[in-house]
């Protein structure tokens, strides 16, 4: 064959590995560590917060990007955005939070960040379906996690915004659990770890 012609035949990219298990394990990881901040857990300061740029930012945007490669649009656009979720949320806590002259400030406007992601979580939860239980199961705690919290930043809050920390917490081992999951059975080539089955088919057509 020559070299024209090689060029002229199409060529099948190259597989590559699946994103989502790295995706889903640096969401669990950094939404733990503000969640059991949040539930008043720890002693400590922000240890989140370097995570959240690194880790649940960077690290899950860019499995988005390789979720992109691999044509899921559903993968792409959930890491993606929370990839930029967390990097948004750290660069808000470090450049603009200081500048509030009142708590009622940061409270308010951690209320309407959480509000934006909980009206784009909804509609993910709904096609999360579409995957399979396990991954409906990260969206629908996080779902409620969203609710809870920014009914207790509006409300200013302690002890809603507590719970909503505690719900965090199970949301990160849910999303852990579909990591390993994703992991585990990957590397078998069986199931080892039970994820399930879309739940219905909204994508079914009539005959």
């Amino acid at each position: 064959m020559t070299y024209v012609e090689q060029e002229s035949t199409p060529q099948t990219p190259p597989a590559v590995a699946d994103p989502a298990p790295l995706g889903l394990a640096a969401f669990a990881l950094t939404t733990f560590l503000l969640s059991a901040k949040n539930a008043q857990w720890t002693d400590g300061t922000d240890a989140w917060l370097g995570y959240a740029l690194g880790y649940g930012g960077l690290v899950q945007l860019l499995a988005g990007m390789w979720e992109f490669r691999n044509r899921n649009v559903f993968g792409s656009t959930a890491f993606s955005t929370y990839g930029g979720f967390w990097i948004g949320l750290g660069l808000y806590i470090l450049l603009v939070s200081p500048k509030a002259t009142a708590p009622d400030q940061v409270h308010n406007d951690l209320g309407w960040i959480l509000l934006a992601f909980a009206i784009f979580n909804t509609y993910m939860l709904l096609w999360s379906t579409q995957v399979n239980w396990a991954v409906f199961g990260v969206f629908l705690t996080l779902e409620i996690t969203e609710i809870v919290l920014f009914i207790g930043e509006f409300s200013a809050n302690e002890s809603t915004i507590k719970v909503g920390g505690i719900i965090g917490v199970i949301t990160a081992l849910v999303a852990w659990y579909t990591s390993a999951a994703g992991v585990i059975n990957g590397m078998l080539g069986r199931t080892a770890l039970f994820v399930g089955k879309p739940m219905f088919n909204l994508t079914a057509t009539r005959p």
